[in-house]
C-alpha cells in the first residue's frame, strides 16, 4: 500500500487506481462531466491544465496536472521498491 504523489501536495493510494487516461478523448470528457454533475470529481491540478484523468475503484474521478507517463513511472517505481 503506497501513496502516489499527484503534485501540489496531493496523493492517491495506488491500490485505488483503476485507470489513468488522457483527458482529450471524448469518453474521458464525458466521464469528467458526469463526475462533476454527481459530485465525484476531485481536482488536484492546482489551477493548471488537466493532463490526465484518474479513475478510482470508488467511481471518483481525479484530475491531475501531471502527465499519464509521469504517473505511470511513479507507479512502476513504487512497485520496484517492494
Amino acid at each position: 500500500m503506497k501513496f502516489i504523489n499527484l503534485g501540489f501536495n496531493n496523493m492517491i493510494l495506488d491500490e485505488r487506481i483503476v485507470a489513468i487516461v488522457s483527458p482529450d478523448s471524448a469518453p474521458a470528457k464525458r466521464t469528467v462531466a458526469e463526475a462533476k454533475e454527481n459530485g465525484r470529481i476531485i481536482d488536484c491540478t492546482g489551477g493548471r491544465k488537466t493532463k490526465c484523468v484518474i479513475i478510482t475503484d470508488s467511481d471518483h474521478v481525479v484530475l491531475s496536472a501531471l502527465s499519464s507517463e509521469v504517473l505511470g513511472s511513479r507507479l512502476n517505481n513504487e512497485d520496484s521498491e517492494e
